[in-house]
């Protein structure tokens, strides 16, 4: 029988800026002991049901003007990025929807701009929770307030301070590519971001928070949150954890079907995949009864999606964070071949002599990683989880050797192997760790501008340039030995010491020295009016007013403009170029 079933809610942001305490309020708005409705708390889930969001929200909910279906809303309430690319399903996430937290005061962090690359990548629909409005200079906080109705009681001053803050955060988030606005001002919910001020300390916003994920939710995600409560689960491993008087478990968030004890599950490992039979399925007490640490499990006999449940089973030291939990149903090699190939078009092993390599912690982050590098134009030759090698360093070397700029490791939260530091070190390869994406990539970004501009530095500016000139009319200030005239420089760059040939492609002389307004310089550009020195030419004789020069290129320097440093000259540059070899006769293949 299909049902619509809760949506999941995936809670991100940076550090401090109150993802923990947001989810804290959420659950102790309206907890009453042992009542039915009261919220409970899963491995890695809390499960706020429909009744308790209607408490919260009161009449509000009926202002949307939505017939809620929703059973609830599934938060994950390990925080993080790790959480999220963790909870995945091929070609993107298992969660619905999200909720990036954001300081007010503090604004977007590495860990924000980390999450919004990925919600990106995912296309996860999302909220902007401005948490700590409660913090605003000569903010009157109401505990448990709605927004609007605290925002009211405040006086201009810091409505006016608050707006500003507000703003902030609309303008970054246009900068980012994302159109948002205050949720009571969005005029578009398929467009525009919507952002709900909120206090995890003083639960003013919350009713709001919980509101419009609901209705959005309903409105625009029905269709996904149907499942078959009957049929085989299909989850996702959050993390594996050694549980004491248990051994090896697995939290697993459930998005699809049911699992029940005695299940055959299929899992993901670095070899490729496995099985096992679930001996137990074990949830947390309700939120209330966990303040008791001698009874912190319950045991379950089955468990519908979409759920947070930990699994205990035989044989699970090898399951993989990020990977795939489906239940066989007399199917078990079906799934895993399944699973297998899933993991092997994640972690990479191109038959390539080019690309960087990738070492990441878990399968969910080897995936995210290598959609996101490979986003930016970066090449990702292999892509693996574990600590970097010996192996993996020699590999690389091999690969700087042919592209400077491949020939780098990203370690996302990986030890390096001792023996593979000495190498690093030794052969001076690029690594770059990290805990954070946004970190990863933007070291990496900072490095490659870093090296492209010594490489220009020490070798482009070694080059011969092209450069069409002009000589000027009644701008003949010496006629030889050397002779001194004006020029204006047509196409390209003119260079101080360049060689100079005519439109037949015969050498006319060195460019001795250039001046610019009675000063010295090294270069002039396309539209510049400068004076020349030449030793060989005699004006009148040699050259005349109105002749065409060009900059005589080797064939070398031509070969490595064409190639090594394209990037640093334009097209008009390259035709130019082409000109110049064909006047003077060179060819370079």
């Amino acid at each position: 029988m299909a049902v619509i079933r809760q949506p999941i809610v995936s809670v991100l942001g940076h550090v401090d800026h109150g993802k923990t305490s947001l989810l804290d309020a959420i659950r102790t708005s309206k907890v009453a002991s042992r009542e039915a409705g009261a919220i409970t708390q899963h491995i890695g889930a809390s499960e706020v049901p429909f009744d308790v969001i209607t408490g919260i929200c009161g009449n509000a909910l009926k202002a949307l003007n939505i017939d809620v279906k929703i059973p609830g809303l599934l938060f994950i309430d390990t925080p993080g990025h790790e959480a999220f690319v963790n909870l995945r399903k091929r070609g993107g996430s298992i969660a619905d929807i999200a909720i990036l937290v954001v300081d007010v005061a503090q604004g977007f962090q590495p860990q924000t701009l980390e999450a919004l690359s990925i919600l990106k990548e995912y296309k996860t629909p999302f909220v902007v929770a401005a948490n700590k409005i409660d913090l605003v200079n000569g903010w009157i906080p109401s505990k448990h307030l709605s927004f609007l109705e605290s925002f009211s009681k405040q006086n201009a001053r810091v409505q006016e301070l608050f707006e500003e803050k507000m703003y902030q955060l609309v303008g970054r988030l246009h900068e980012l590519g994302f159109e948002s606005e205050r949720f009571d001002r969005v005029n578009d919910f398929t467009k525009q971001i919507l952002i709900i001020p909120v206090s995890a300390k003083t639960g003013e916003g919350v009713s709001e928070l919980l509101l419009y994920l609901t209705g959005i939710s309903q409105k625009f995600l029905e269709q996904q949150l149907r499942t078959e409560v009957s049929g085989p689960g299909k989850g996702s491993i959050l993390e594996t954890r050694e549980e004491r008087g248990l051994g090896k478990t697995i939290d697993v968030i459930l998005y699809d079907g049911t699992i029940k004890k005695n299940d055959i599950i299929v899992f993901g490992t670095v070899e490729g995949s496995s099985s096992t039979k679930v001996r137990a399925l074990l949830k947390p007490k309700p939120l209330d009864e966990m303040r008791d640490p001698r009874e912190k499990f319950s045991y379950a006999d089955e468990v519908h999606a979409a759920s947070g449940v930990k699994i205990f089973a035989p044989g699970l030291d090898s399951a993989l964070p990020g990977s795939p939990l489906l239940v066989s149903s007399g199917n078990e090699e079906e799934l895993k071949d399944k699973i297998k190939s899933e993991i092997e078009s994640i972690l990479v092993k191109r038959d390539a002599s080019k690309g960087v390599l990738l070492k990441a912690d878990t399968l969910g982050s080897v995936e995210a990683l290598t959609r996101l590098i490979e986003a930016q134009g970066i090449l990702v030759r292999e892509a693996s989880i574990g600590a970097v090698s010996k192996k993996d360093v020699s590999e690389t070397i091999s690969i700087r050797n042919e592209d400077k700029f491949l020939g780098v490791i990203f370690a996302f939260n990986v030890p390096v192997n001792e023996d593979a530091r000495l190498e690093l070190e030794k052969n001076k390869i690029p690594i770059f760790e990290e805990k954070v994406v946004y970190a990863l990539l933007d070291g990496y970004s900072a490095w490659r501008e870093q090296e492209k501009q010594k490489e220009k530095e020490t070798g482009f500016d070694m080059l011969a340039l092209p450069a069409k000139i002009r000589i000027l009319p009644d701008h003949c200030f010496r006629a030889c030995k050397p002779a001194i005239f004006g020029v204006e420089i047509l196409k390209g760059k003119l260079k101080q010491s360049s060689d100079m040939v005519n439109e037949q492609g015969e050498f006319i002389g060195t460019v001795k020295a250039i001046q610019s307004d009675k000063e010295s310089v090294k270069e002039a550009k396309a539209g510049e009016k400068v004076a020349v020195s030449m030793d060989e030419p005699v004006f009148g004789r040699t050259i005349k007013e109105n002749d065409f020069l060009y900059s005589n290129i080797s064939r070398d320097h031509a070969r490595l403009l064409q190639e090594k440093f394209r990037q640093y000259i334009t097209e008009d540059d390259l035709k130019l170029l082409e000109e110049i070899l064909k006047l003077t006769g060179k060819k370079i293949f």
